[in-house]
């Protein structure tokens, strides 16, 4: 017995299922120790080993995690919960700066691609069998990561970012093992891990990227993988410097059984230069999305790596979803082509109106980051009394809790629609809801 809660069932899946209600309804906490497996097995009148099974599959859910001596317990933030409750409604008449979207104005029209592509379809119709990737996406896509030192390595082209992390990510781990994630960093990749039942270990950011000492320790401590966005990091803005590249290399370098991921979601809408990781270890993939440039409905993503990373991802993808639509690789490819894009125009566009927000608030004393992409980051003494103030003045941001693990707390602000006229006023309630501050580290 738990509190009010009683766990019950014979089999391991019909256990698992009891704690996994129990999690949904609130029944059980977050935090919440389970009863020891012996214990359990003794009050349900089954075999250890089927409490063990159930654990087992809970952790792989990432309801639970187990601490070898302290036990098991709820998960902290349940995968089963998620991020997405962590945000602000938006009453009528609130200016809403919380989504972390592209301008709508900035994105190309699809209507010619998606024409040009139905239109090859219909002469050359794709069929089961035929080769997952357009041929000419994989050569558009190689040669710009070719121009950017990208090492060279076979491709696969997944359903947006997450997806392709996610295929990369089962292809080398297993339940239980770590994997060092920035922090502040990506709501839903801090979701996904423990939806994996893998653990995560924080590292910390500044405005040039993941910190060296922090990765080093996690490595240290044990974790597998490292995820690393090199562009527009959300939700800090942070791009990795040349200068933090290195360092980076020579910490994942000494580990070479480091499995690297790279995030480069911010290409095509940045006008910071790509400085890649990839390489430096055994197994890594980098993955170049098309959702913030070209529009976040078309679900696509290219990633390349070493050759046995990808061929696992393309034959676990194969005994799925098979293939991302040609349809839409198509449409990409044509997008490409015409040039659709006036990537330097929009980089500066969406560089201009971070500038304008962080140098408004740094004229009130105001500390807030975005080095790159679509977000501002600022540091907050008081998470939710400042979006609870902000949003009585009427604006709406993304309360820093969907993006931290144990970083200190702050707020993030979508600048993709801001405009001129609105950062004065955004800028004196942001300082009336936060207070000049002295300048301190979000890290």
């Amino acid at each position: 017995m738990l509190g009010g809660y009683r766990i019950e069932g014979r089999r391991a899946a019909e256990i698992a299922a009891s704690v996994e209600r129990a999690v949904g309804a609130g029944e059980l906490e977050p935090g919440q120790l389970l009863p020891p497996m012996r214990e359990l097995a003794t009050d349900l009148g089954v075999n250890p080993n089927t409490v063990a099974a159930a654990y087992r599959t809970l952790r792989e859910r990432g309801v639970i995690e187990t601490a070898g001596r302290r036990g098991s317990r709820v998960r902290p933030k349940p995968a089963t919960t998620g991020r997405d409750h962590i945000r602000v409604d938006v009453p009528e008449g609130v200016r809403d700066v919380s989504d972390g979207n592209p301008d709508p104005a900035l994105l190309p029209s699809l209507v010619g691609a998606f024409a040009a592509a139905a239109e090859q379809g219909d002469r050359e119709p794709v069929l089961y069998g035929d080769a997952p990737v357009e041929p000419e996406l994989a050569r558009r896509a190689r040669g710009g990561m070719d121009a950017d030192g990208v090492p060279d390595g076979p491709l696969a082209v997944a359903s947006g970012s997450l997806d392709a992390i996610e295929r990369v990510l089962t292809a080398h781990l297993k339940p239980g093992d770590t994997v060092a994630v920035e922090d502040p960093g990506w709501g839903s990749l801090l979701d996904l891990v423990p939806a994996l039942g893998l653990r995560t270990a924080p590292v910390g950011v500044d405005d040039e990227g993941p910190l060296p000492d922090d990765v080093r320790r996690a490595l240290d401590a044990g974790a597998r993988a490292l995820i690393v966005t090199d562009r527009a990091q959300n939700p800090t803005g942070a791009a990795v410097s040349a200068t933090r590249a290195r360092a980076l290399r020579s910490v994942v370098g000494a580990r070479p059984e480091t499995l690297l991921i790279e995030d480069d979601h911010g290409h095509g809408i940045v006008d910071q230069p790509v400085h890649p990781l990839a390489g430096g270890t055994r197994s890594w993939a980098f993955v170049r999305s098309v959702a913030k440039a070209y529009g976040p409905d078309l679900r696509l993503a290219v990633l390349t790596g070493d050759a046995v990373t990808l061929d696992r991802v393309r034959g676990r993808q194969r005994l799925g979803p098979g293939w991302v639509s040609r349809l839409v690789q198509r449409a990409v490819v044509r997008l490409w082509a015409d040039g659709a894009l006036d990537t330097p125009a929009v980089a500066d566009a969406y560089r201009r109106r971070r500038d304008l927000l962080i140098g408004a608030l740094a004229e009130r004393g105001v500390e807030a980051h975005g080095r790159s992409g679509l977000n501002v980051w600022i540091p907050v003494p008081d998470e939710t009394g400042a979006v609870a103030r902000l949003l009585h003045a009427g604006w709406a941001v993304a309360p820093g809790a969907r993006f931290r693990m144990s970083a200190p707390p702050g707020i993030r602000i979508t600048v993709s629609t801001l405009t001129p006229e609105e950062v004065a006023p955004l800028s004196d309630a942001i300082t009336s809801a936060v207070g000049p501050s002295p300048v301190r580290s979000y890290v």
